[in-house]
């Protein structure tokens, strides 16, 4: 490398919450200027928002972190992002050998495994097991009450879990150590057949993630059920489905039509290309719980009422869009932007804008919009989640 042909950047300019129109007004007060510069469409929003909705967005990176021995996990819940009533996100970490220990929930647990591979156990109410090995791209879901555990395996491993409750707390579940502690040892012996001596290293508080050691295989590790394995499989690999590809990107639906065990959530795998954008669309079954997996956007929420705001996202972020609200969003970077949407439901259900307006007869449309027939004949009838059209693509205006 030639030093001598270095030449340094240029500098960035210190945006300013000012429009091109000339609303707004220079901020020479103190500020975190690099906060401002990840929310341009909070901090100059498009004059087409208005009204006052609550917060929609909250990022992972702004959470508590819990550090075990063997891990790490960290959460958002109703006392992060209030609106989000229906789930609750945990994003958890395992080193290899590390163990999210035996436990059970009031709350279904439905999981996206990010990174690495991990060995997931289960037994259910009628005594049949499951063991499996997940890996990036695969799902799982069990229901309430089933006794589970996860273990990380040789690379370790990063998952994000969804439970059926907003208000739900992974620090505040129902943990196998945590109940042997606080169980006299005369019951655990009576309990077990065994001397009370056995039970003298006990933990004596809730271990939740801790250090063990890689396992072997599944089939050397198995222990054979006499009631046999489970009848619905507790995970299902969602990147081996074929995805529906349409302009603009791709879209993966896991719901019970699928992976039948998956009774209270449902999700898509949503791809946007650069250039892209989720239609206007809505969800006409319940709210939408979203997580940005790569890359970096912008979505806009319509509540009514002249109530639209627009948010920023980017990897790590929760989106949260309540039942029915009209919304869209838009890639505004050079890679793919992936997100899941999630719903508390057994089915994935949503409405075009788009396919709505062209099986609506013209007239009316046109009456009710004042617009000419060119648009209406520009409406498909087939709905595409993913659009791309020639000479249209994100741009930040902020006029």
């Amino acid at each position: 490398m030639n030093d001598n042909n270095y030449q340094p950047s240029a500098p960035v300019p210190i945006p300013q919450p000012i429009r091109k129109d000339g609303a707004g007004g220079v901020d020479q007060g103190p500020r975190d200027v690099l906060r401002d510069m990840q929310n341009p469409d909070m901090f100059v929003p498009p004059k087409t928002d208005n009204g006052l909705l609550p917060n929609l967005r909250f990022s992972f990176s702004d959470t508590h972190m819990q550090l075990n021995h063997g891990g790490w996990s960290r959460e958002i819940t109703v006392r992060e992002l209030p609106i989000a009533t229906t789930l609750a996100g945990v994003n958890m970490y395992l080193k290899p050998g590390g163990v999210r220990e035996l436990h059970w929930h009031q709350q279904a647990e439905w999981s996206y495994m990010l990174l690495g591979k991990a060995r997931i156990t289960a037994v259910d109410q009628n005594g049949r097991n499951f063991i499996a090995d997940v890996g990036p791209g695969d799902l799982w879901y069990f229901p309430p009450g089933i006794p589970h555990s996860i273990l990380g395996l040789e690379e370790g491993c990063e998952f994000l879990l969804v439970f059926d409750d907003g208000a739900f707390s992974d620090l505040n579940t129902l943990s196998l150590s945590d109940w042997f502690a606080h169980t006299p040892k005369e019951v655990l012996s009576a309990n077990f057949g065994v001397p009370e001596s056995e039970f003298d290293g006990i933990p004596k508080e809730q271990v939740y993630i801790y250090q063990s050691i890689v396992p072997g295989s599944v089939a050397s590790t198995a222990v054979q059920s006499p009631n046999g394995a489970v009848p619905l499989p507790f995970a299902h690999r969602m990147l081996a489905q074929p995805p529906m590809k349409m302009p603009g990107g791709s879209v993966r639906i896991v719901d019970s039509t699928v992976f039948p065990i998956s009774k209270t959530i449902a999700a898509a795998l949503v791809e946007i290309e650069p250039g892209g954008m989720r239609e206007l669309h809505w969800h006409p079954n319940n709210d939408e719980w979203q997580y940005y997996l790569t890359g970096q956007g912008r979505m806009t929420v319509f509540g009514g009422e002249g109530n639209a705001r627009t948010y920023d996202v980017r990897a790590g972020d929760v989106g949260y869009v309540p039942f029915a609200f009209g919304h869209y969003v838009q890639n505004t970077g050079t890679e793919s932007l992936w997100f899941l949407e999630m719903f508390k439901s057994d089915r994935f259900e949503d409405v075009s804008l788009t396919q709505w307006m062209a099986l609506t007869p013209h007239a009316l449309v046109e009456s009710n919009l004042n617009v000419s027939p060119a648009l209406i004949s520009k409406l498909n009838k087939v709905k595409q989640p993913v659009v791309k059209h020639p000479g249209y693509t994100y741009q930040n205006s902020h006029d």
